[in-house]
């Protein structure tokens, strides 16, 4: 059967469920770029103790300001997780340095490994796979790696719509997670919609699939800043849950905020507790200090900024 080919589930209830949602907001990521990362004076002042930070590599961003906001992170006590994104890799020395530079100034030991953005590779590698192969990471002793998820499919892999290409690469992720002594997840795009995350996660388990995911989730903004990033990022039929938003005018010009899907989420995996959606990775598309703030807000002490336990 096709990871994709699941069947599409009721939702959990829609409730107030306030401990399941403060247990799996608990431990919650957050995505940032050199030039968003700027615009926060202190993140002691809004993440709590170590939050894992995602560092959005974008062609063209030089890897000197990589490394520094890297640099920055790991000095104020948060572990990093920096894209190494494989099409704009020229090759495996370029590869090289830029895991020296991470681990020589920031103490960087874990990594998101994508194929990047890019129609076309710039040099010899063209997907996470091509790194992973390298071997470069296990030598260097990475205690984590995260690969790309896709609970929508993706049609960058799979052109025609199916799910022949994701399925074919998930399954050899696997069996490296079963070689390499890295830690190993799923980073999915966000979406908007719980079902099919649910049941994605669903048949992923059915087919083997075992990787933890952590669940991409687009943090609190105004409703035309999420269509806008949604459509360029290729987000799947979820987005239909934002076209419907934005249909009534009653909530146009509300912001939006993550509070459904979220506690939809939580509900499920306080039901199934063996389910391998693990935690939520957010991409503040809001802004930083507003998606840290909204998660403080509702996930209680457990995400609580430094300055404030």
């Amino acid at each position: 059967m096709a990871l994709l080919n699941f069947k599409r589930r009721d939702p959990a209830p829609r409730r107030t469920a306030q401990a399941e949602v403060e247990a799996f907001l608990a431990g919650y990521s957050l995505e940032v770029m050199p030039r968003t990362a700027e615009k926060v004076a202190d993140f002691r002042e809004v993440l709590a103790p170590g939050t894992r930070v995602y560092i959005a590599h974008i062609d063209g961003t030089p890897i000197e300001e990589m490394v520094a906001t890297a640099r920055r992170l790991a000095r104020d006590g948060f572990p990093v997780m920096p894209h190494f994104p494989a099409r704009i890799i020229r090759d495996a020395a370029t590869l090289e340095n830029w895991i020296a530079m991470y681990q020589g100034e920031a103490g960087v030991d874990q990594a998101l490994l994508l194929a990047g953005g890019l129609a076309e590779p710039q040099g010899a590698f063209d997907s996470s796979i091509a790194l992973m192969q390298t071997g470069l990471f296990d030598k260097a002793g990475f205690k984590r790696l995260h690969v790309a998820g896709h609970p929508e499919g993706n049609r960058d892999i799979d052109p025609d719509g199916g799910s022949a290409n994701v399925e074919a690469a998930l399954r050899w992720k696997q069996a490296f997670s079963e070689t390499t002594d890295a830690e190993m997840a799923l980073a999915t795009q966000f979406a908007f919609d719980a079902r099919p995350i649910i049941a994605w996660a669903e048949a992923l388990q059915e087919a083997g699939i075992t990787l933890p995911i952590h669940v991409g989730i687009a943090g609190p903004a105004k409703l035309q800043t999420l269509i806008k990033f949604a459509i360029a990022c290729g987000v799947g039929p979820s987005l239909k849950v934002l076209q419907k938003r934005a249909m009534d005018v009653t909530k146009l010009l509300l912001p939006y905020e993550p509070t459904e899907v979220v506690t939809e989420l939580a509900l499920h995996k306080a039901a199934h507790p063996e389910c391998n959606i693990a935690q939520v990775h957010f991409f503040p598309l809001g802004g930083i200090k507003t998606n840290a703030q909204w998660a403080t807000d509702t996930g209680g002490a457990a995400c609580r900024p430094a300055r404030e336990t």
